[in-house]
């Protein structure tokens, strides 16, 4: 299953939606490595760079809560924290089980499901704070 872009994941910020649609992109190979049952390598590739990428767009969107006093950032900080952790648990399965069904399951759960969530009702809320006080 691929995810994808659609109107209701748009925040309306350019740098915030320029990000989500690389780590939907990055969800989508990630799955698509494991369905294909690709090496460790690769698979181990992408949840690094799926980590190490979470972590920079995150800092990003919560520089911004600052900037704009986002009422509910600390919850939100919160959120960010449980999903890289989410993120380091699969990438350890990854390295000590390979690519399983289970796994793809977990991501597909885990992973992909809470950020098209997480953008749908988190990320817009933030944005449309930051437009009510631009």
């Amino acid at each position: 299953m691929a995810y994808m872009w659609s109107k209701d994941l748009e925040t309306g910020n350019m740098l915030i939606d320029t990000q989500h649609k690389e780590l939907i992109k990055a969800i989508n190979d990630l799955l698509q490595a494991c369905s294909a049952g690709k090496g460790r390598t690769e698979i181990e590739k992408t949840t690094k760079f799926l980590f190490d990428y979470t972590t920079k767009h995150f800092g990003d969107e919560e520089r911004l809560q600052m900037q704009y006093r986002y009422p509910d950032m600390v919850n939100h900080k919160r959120y960010h924290e449980e999903f890289k952790r989410t993120v380091k648990e699969l990438s350890d399965q990854l390295s000590k089980d390979g690519p399983t069904v289970a796994l793809v399951g977990k991501v597909n759960n885990s992973i992909a499901g809470w950020l098209i969530n997480h953008i749908k009702v988190q990320d817009v809320k933030v944005a449309a704070h930051i437009r009510s006080k631009s």
